[in-house]
């Protein structure tokens, strides 16, 4: 089964070039859902408290993942404390997820990777090819502040995130989402038509 992994900053379109993938009739794991569904895992929310503060936890019994990113996200070291805890276990929940799909004989799956950083040491490894979406920095702040977010909090995200010179170094594939969504989706669309022949 080929895994095909979408890559790109904050705004810059993953999502857009993720879902022509699934119209053309490819199933999709979301890396940040499988994060978020990790997050309500008993063992994960027990380390998670232990390491962060009992007040990470909302009064339902779940993860208040704004409450954990104040914490988690203030530097580097934190941020690596967060991972030590949730990387494996999201790395074990997308590993059983490929199994079932190979188990169906599916062909093909997508995987949206927001947190990519190379392929060495990633999820990415396994990758049969890397798409990287990129858009000018402020296009992508625009889209971001649009969908709801607030104007600094996506500059922070941002600024942790990798350089598009990274995403492309690393990337197999590149497309500019600087044009219109429909524009982006066909371009994705005839990638997919030519790799399809070509490797399935």
């Amino acid at each position: 089964m080929k895994k095909i992994f979408v890559v790109g900053g904050m705004g810059a379109g993953k999502s857009c070039a993720t879902q022509a993938l699934v119209s053309q009739g490819l199933p999709f794991i979301d890396l940040d859902k499988v994060g978020h569904d990790v997050l309500r895992w008993p063992v994960v929310k027990e380390e998670l408290s232990e390491e962060f503060g009992a007040d990470i936890m909302g009064p339902d019994g779940e993860v208040d993942r704004k409450a954990l990113a104040a914490k988690a996200f203030v530097s580097a070291s934190e941020t690596r404390k967060l991972n030590r805890i949730t990387m494996p276990r999201i790395e074990e929940a997308y590993s059983d997820r490929v199994d079932e799909l190979e188990a169906e004989g599916v062909p093909a799956v997508v995987v949206e990777y927001s947190v990519f950083k190379n392929r060495e040491m990633s999820l990415a490894y396994s990758a049969d090819v890397v798409l990287a979406v990129l858009a000018p920095m402020e296009t992508r702040i625009e889209r971001a502040v649009a969908s709801g977010f607030d104007e600094q909090d996506v500059r922070r995200r941002i600024a942790r995130q990798i350089t598009d010179a990274d995403r492309i170094q690393s990337s197999d594939v590149v497309f500019n989402n600087d044009d219109t969504k429909e524009e982006l989706a066909n371009q994705v669309i005839s990638w997919w038509s030519q790799y399809k022949a070509d490797n399935l």
